[in-house]
């Protein structure tokens, strides 16, 4: 579908000690497949070198996504009429942005998160995170849930199937799954190649998920259109027989037949339409040095990573880009290497 050359994972930040060493890359090559119409980038690195205990994307730095996060409990607590004997389980728990709004409304829940910085993190809040990577052979351990929740990290597991069957072992028979991921049809539409970086193996369309549910007894009941992550889709799910689909999950699956997104003709042109933003960006920073400009970035984030290193962006161009999250200030952006500072450090640079 498009190649962006060879990337360093996107959250791999360097201390300065660091650019002494070997700096490793992987092809951000992907590809769509024309049976399944899964559009995958090959696992070049296992998720246990790119979620580490490090990691450096703690959710909580982001305000507007805590709001959603707290918007969405609240109607799911109304939806599914949960209480003190109901059970909510988040799958890449991250920090504890979601379930801390759980906990406040006197809700069991229990996180899922690997990387060990924001597993601590969420401990602190007092929220009882597992440590591990989620599956089936996970899912046989837990207590079954009212509600599973997993926002943004469908596309972030090399084994989607295991992952999706564990959801499935994991539910009360009248349990319900909210799963959020950024939606391909708006990918496609919007240009937006820099949603793709290795951590997302996946990117998704509807019936895409709906196959993958269906091969595991699962089957989407709803889905919300969000504004999220340029376009996203918050997906429910149940076990097949528990609930009949409603209207909504036909018109998202008409829009993706009607865009032709299981043809092939939907995903020529993706490379041309990136280079074309990769060059207009060029020649924006080269146009201001010559002027005498300055230009800072904002927000070091990974999206961002994959913008700046398919352009070859250096520091001589964008010296440095500011970012909320302590656990980025300092540090230097993969491979293009430059420097990440905190939002009162750019006010002095930039006065």
């Amino acid at each position: 579908m498009i190649d962006l050359g060879h990337h360093p994972p996107s959250n791999a930040y360097l201390t300065p000690e660091q650019l002494a060493l070997l700096e490793v890359t992987y092809p951000l090559k992907v590809f769509v497949c024309s049976h399944c119409w899964l559009v995958k980038l090959p696992a070049h690195a296992a998720a246990e070198e790119l979620f580490t205990a490090d990691y450096a994307y703690f959710s909580s730095t982001s305000s507007s996504w805590c709001a959603h996060a707290e918007r969405f409990v609240a109607a799911a607590v109304e939806r599914l009429g949960l209480g003190p004997e109901s059970l909510v389980v988040e799958l890449a728990s991250n920090d504890g942005y979601l379930l801390q709004y759980v906990q406040q409304r006197g809700i069991p829940c229990l996180g899922i998160e690997p990387t060990h910085a924001t597993a601590e993190a969420a401990r602190a809040k007092g929220i009882t995170t597992v440590e591990r990577f989620f599956g089936v052979a996970l899912a046989a351990e837990l207590e079954l849930a009212d509600l599973v929740v997993a926002n943004n990290v469908l596309a972030h597991v090399p084994d989607i199937n295991d992952f999706v069957a564990g959801i499935a072992r994991l539910l009360k028979p009248q349990g319900r799954a909210s799963i959020e991921f950024p939606h391909l049809l708006r990918l496609l539409a919007g240009n937006q190649f820099d949603t793709i970086y290795h951590e997302h193996y996946s990117y998704l369309s509807l019936r895409t998920v709906a196959r993958i549910a269906a091969a595991v007894g699962l089957c989407i009941v709803d889905v919300e259109e969000l504004p999220t992550h340029g376009g996203s889709l918050r997906v429910w799910l149940a076990h097949q027989g528990a609930a009949e689909p409603m209207a909504s999950v036909a018109m998202v699956l008409a829009a993706e037949a009607e865009a032709g997104l299981e043809t092939l003709d939907a995903y020529a042109g993706l490379q041309q339409r990136a280079e074309g933003t990769k060059h207009a960006l060029m020649e924006f920073l080269l146009q201001a040095k010559r002027q005498g400009r300055r230009v800072f970035g904002y927000s070091a984030a990974a999206k961002g990573n994959t913008l700046l290193n398919y352009a070859g962006i250096k520091p001589d161009l964008l010296p440095p880009v500011a970012d909320r999250a302590p656990s980025k200030q300092g540090k230097l952006l993969p491979s293009s290497h430059i420097l990440a500072i905190s939002l009162e450090q750019l006010e002095v640079e930039s006065a």
